[in-house]
């Protein structure tokens, strides 16, 4: 009977010790705070921030991608054996564009040829192998946002190949509140996430060189934030900063 007895408490011990730790990491984690992801970028400089409460993973992203038909954009139909069906279109504030003799077909968020495609599978119900082709009119262009502590924020169209500090240069330069040292770069990866960069503006113009100076794509946001100083100083007695500044000779 002792035999047994103590066989049962060696195995007691080690499980309530395994529970106990158990608990113990547990009510830690939930004392844990939950970290800000925008102090997550600041401190680090880089990070991908989800758009939506409750995404873990961002999806893998091609390269060079095609253009996806957005509301407002207009789309020209050529039909090589049937001229009679060509048409312009524009893509309506729902997606959706009015054919003629086959109604409304969704288009928006396809590529040109991803609607050739459909197109053709759908005018080939009163068409015998209907040729299409399919070009992009009109489209909403590219453009960049410059925010915060600029001269003049705002919306502007991206001409070519522009940088971060020519985004500010196109903004009319930075004003005397900018913390130019923690330029942000927001990037919309997919339409669940976005990329965050960290850029220090002034001391890449200081010394001169531009090797990181970031590259802007269309629908970039380029943030520039408020320096310390400006925040606390409409805080500050102008009575003691002035007498500060100007003691009595002796």
């Amino acid at each position: 009977m002792a035999n047994k007895i103590f066989v049962v408490g060696v195995f007691l011990v080690p499980l309530t010790f395994t529970g106990t730790v158990k608990l113990a990491a547990r009510q830690k984690d939930d004392r844990a705070p939950t970290p800000d992801p925008v102090e997550k970028v600041l401190s680090s400089g880089t990070d991908h921030l989800p758009a939506k409460e409750g995404d873990q993973d961002a999806a893998l992203q091609r390269r060079n991608p095609r253009y996806r038909v957005e509301n407002g954009d207009t789309i020209t139909l050529a039909f090589a054996f049937t001229p009679e069906f060509n048409q312009t279109v524009t893509v309506q504030p729902d997606g959706f564009i009015t054919l003629q003799s086959v109604g409304d077909v969704h288009v928006q968020g396809k590529t040109i040829p991803e609607i050739r495609v459909d197109l053709q599978k759908i005018y080939s119900k009163i068409l015998r192998d209907p040729v299409i082709s399919v070009s992009l009119k009109d489209f909403d262009k590219p453009y960049f946002l410059a925010l915060g502590q600029v001269e003049r924020p705002g919306k502007y169209d991206l001409r070519g190949d522009i940088t971060v500090a020519e985004a500010v240069s196109i903004a009319g330069g930075l004003t005397e509140k900018a913390k130019h040292s923690n330029v942000l770069v927001f990037r919309r990866v997919s339409d669940n996430w976005v990329s965050v960069r960290k850029l220090d503006l002034k001391h890449m113009l200081g010394s001169g060189n531009l090797s990181e100076d970031l590259q802007l794509r269309p629908g970039d946001m380029v943030y520039v934030p408020q320096n310390r100083i400006s925040k606390i100083k409409p805080f500050i007695p102008y009575s003691s900063l002035t007498m500060g500044m100007f003691k009595p000779i002796p």
